[in-house]
C-alpha cells in the first residue's frame, strides 16, 4: 500500500496537469473527434480513431488525477526537520566505496520521471527516515544488503507554505 502523501511542489504540478489536460488538451481533442466524425466513415478513419482513443488516455488520468488529488495529504516543510531526515528531504549518502548519491524523499506520484527522487515507501527512505548526519544505515533489498553513510540532509524552499 502507499503512503498517501506528497510535497507541495508535487502537489502543485498535479494540479497544474490537471488544469492543463482539463482545459485544454480535452477541449482540443474533443474539437478534433467532432471534426474526425463529421467526415463520415468513422470506422476507417484513422484521425477519428486516434483523437477518440486520445480522449480517452486523457479521461482516464483526469480521474486518477481528481482521485489522488482528493487524497493526497499535503506535508510541508517544519523548521524542526532540520538536521534530521524526514519527508521531503534531501539527502546526501555515501557508500563504503566512497561513491555518493543525492536523493529526495518525496511521495510515490512524484518519482516518476526523475532518478534523484524516491518514494517514501522505498526500502532506501524507511532506512533514511529519523536518521541525522554521519548516521550510518543499512538497506535490505531484493539485490542485497547495503551499507551507507549520510553526508548532508536539506530541504527545499519551495516546500514551504
Amino acid at each position: 500500500m502507499r503512503t498517501p502523501l506528497i510535497t507541495r511542489n508535487g502537489y502543485r504540478k498535479l494540479q497544474a496537469e490537471l488544469d492543463h489536460l482539463w482545459r485544454e488538451e480535452r477541449p482540443e481533442t474533443t474539437r478534433k473527434v467532432t471534426w474526425a466524425a463529421s467526415l463520415g466513415d468513422r470506422s476507417e478513419n484513422a484521425d477519428y480513431q486516434y483523437n477518440k482513443k486520445r480522449l480517452r488516455e486523457i479521461d482516464r488520468r483526469v480521474r486518477y488525477l481528481r482521485k489522488c488529488l482528493e487524497n493526497l495529504k499535503v506535508v510541508d516543510y517544519s523548521p524542526q526537520q532540520e538536521g534530521k531526515v524526514f519527508f521531503g528531504a534531501r539527502v546526501e549518502i555515501e557508500n563504503e566505496d566512497g561513491k555518493t548519491m543525492t536523493l529526495r524523499i518525496v511521495g510515490y506520484d512524484e518519482i516518476f520521471g526523475r532518478k534523484d527522487y524516491i518514494s517514501v515507501d522505498s526500502p532506501m527512505a524507511r532506512a533514511l527516515i529519523g536518521k541525522t548526519t554521519e548516521d550510518e544505515i543499512f538497506v535490505k533489498t531484493e539485490a542485497g544488503n547495503f551499507e551507507w553513510w549520510i553526508n548532508k540532509i536539506w530541504y527545499d524552499k519551495d516546500d514551504r507554505i
